[in-house]
């Protein structure tokens, strides 16, 4: 895939003469292009008159980036004590099982990415699984055939 830096470059103008905005730049390209490529990395760095490490080291420490391809649907599942004792790691194997990738992984064709996440604030609702912005509650092993086709 040919990455469009003219987008990047329009993304940061958006921006320009706002200081201290590297992570909502950051957020508005890995929207655009779904992770943060290296030479996308070196244009934020060269645009904004930044180090390469202090780019890097935003990336890094922030866990909503991803310097890999992530899928078009991020499902998270919730690690929290509450979903824990409510059976969420079930869910996750089951996640992995049907997806057949590990967490952290990406599915072949780009539909899934998965991911745990410690808490996302609805414990009562356990166990929890998000995929993108849609919140799935009380979730089951038996439910997750279904959860899943809802994203095509």
């Amino acid at each position: 895939m040919e990455l469009d830096l003219a987008k990047v470059d329009e993304i940061i103008e958006g921006y320009k003469g706002e200081q201290g905005l590297l992570i909502s730049i950051l957020q508005d390209i890995q929207a655009e292009l779904n992770y943060l490529p290296k030479e996308v990395l070196f244009r934020v760095s060269e645009k904004l008159e930044l180090p390469i490490g202090q780019v890097y080291s935003v990336v890094t420490f922030f866990k909503a980036f991803s310097l890999k391809p992530r899928g078009r649907n991020i499902i998270n599942v919730c690690m929290g004590t509450a979903c824990h004792v409510k059976g969420a790691t079930n869910i996750l194997d089951k996640m992995k099982r049907d997806l057949g990738i590990e967490e952290g992984g990406t599915t072949i064709d780009h539909r899934f990415t998965l991911d745990t996440v410690r808490c996302v604030g609805c414990c009562s609702l356990g166990p929890v699984v998000v995929v993108n912005e849609d919140t799935h509650g009380r979730a089951t092993q038996e439910q997750i055939p279904k959860i899943l086709d809802n994203y095509q």
